[in-house]
């Protein structure tokens, strides 16, 4: 078990406040809480506060468009039967969460939400009543939702509802990249909660170091230290959101097809690919998965890397994820 240094904890960005800092190294940072976490965007090589501005404007518009759970979002509307047709970005993150949905069986699935938002981490937790979940069950299966070419969304049975925290962040980190290279940006950290983007690399020519979490210890300590190069980690444990109760411990982590946390041995998946959405969506497939299933799935897609945290702590890897250690 390793401390993080000053310079890991820079990458790993856990910022408690807002606001925009800069450094003698020609390196600028600004951080704040949007999409229901921290976020933080460190700009290497560059000091224009309008782009940091910008990719913040751009985060909140995300968090407009995608909330579960305020009115004014695209989601809520059409969970809600209020709205049928979304906006382009709303569209094509739905196609990008069926996909997913479908190539995991869906271990990740984006209509999970009738389960999920039985459930609550907050406060000491609570654990649904079983008639509840039954319910919930008729309800849940990515196959009843279909995105048409014209971006409208449609349901097949009543009560389906949409739940894209699992894939959100990645997704809107992936577009931030997608602005910041616009911008003539090549060289970033984009952290959304957890979800670390590496944009290019290093202006040195180096690559940037990203901690893997030790479970259930501090934010600080980590199990695994990672170099990369224009690649994404993300990272599902089940020390994120959970809560004891009789002596049981429930995570977020559900399994769709019971309701209820996966049981499975596991205690995080960390994915390293170029794309975060990726990463994210494959991040809670592969922990529902577990550690065979979630193997086979990575190891059967060229470009995409998995380190698997089971209870004993042991780390297990993917084909060509050690290459990723740090020495």
């Amino acid at each position: 078990m390793k401390k993080i240094c000053a310079a890991i904890a820079a990458i790993l960005i856990l910022f408690s406040a807002s606001g925009c800092t800069k450094n003698k190294s020609g390196k600028i940072s600004e951080s704040g809480f949007l999409m229901d976490t921290v976020v933080s965007v460190t700009l290497y090589g560059n000091e224009d506060e309008d782009i940091l501005k910008g990719c913040f404007d751009e985060l909140s518009r995300f968090d407009k468009l995608w909330s579960r759970t305020s009115p004014e979002s695209e989601i809520y509307r059409l969970n809600s039967g209020e709205i049928s047709e979304v906006s382009e970005d709303t569209a094509d993150l739905l196609r990008k969460a069926l996909y997913f949905s479908k190539l995991s069986g869906g271990a990740f699935d984006v209509s999970i939400c009738p389960e999920s938002e039985l459930w609550s981490f907050k406060d000491g937790g609570r654990v649904p009543d079983a008639e509840a979940i039954n319910e919930a069950l008729k309800k849940v299966g990515y196959e009843n939702i279909t995105v048409t070419d014209e971006n409208e969304v449609l349901f097949s049975i009543p009560g389906a509802e949409m739940d894209l925290g699992g894939i959100a962040k990645g997704y809107a980190a992936d577009k931030l990249k997608e602005y910041l290279l616009a911008n003539g940006v090549e060289s970033a950290v984009i952290n959304l909660g957890g979800n670390t983007l590496c944009v290019g690399e290093k202006p040195d020519g180096s690559a940037f170091k990203v901690g893997i979490q030790y479970p259930f210890k501090d934010q600080n300590e980590i199990i695994a230290l990672l170099c990369v190069k224009d690649m994404s980690v993300v990272t599902s444990g089940v020390y994120e959101r959970s809560f004891e109760k009789d002596g049981k411990l429930y995570h977020h982590l559900l399994d769709p097809s019971t309701g209820y946390p996966a049981k499975n041995n596991l205690l995080s998946v960390s994915i390293i690919c170029k794309s975060s959405a990726d990463a994210d969506a494959l991040s809670t497939a592969c922990f529902v998965l577990g550690l065979d299933e979630g193997m086979k799935l990575i190891n059967s897609m060229d470009g995409y890397y998995a380190i698997f945290i089971t209870d004993d702590f042991e780390l297990h890897y993917s084909e060509g994820a050690e290459a990723f250690l740090a020495e």
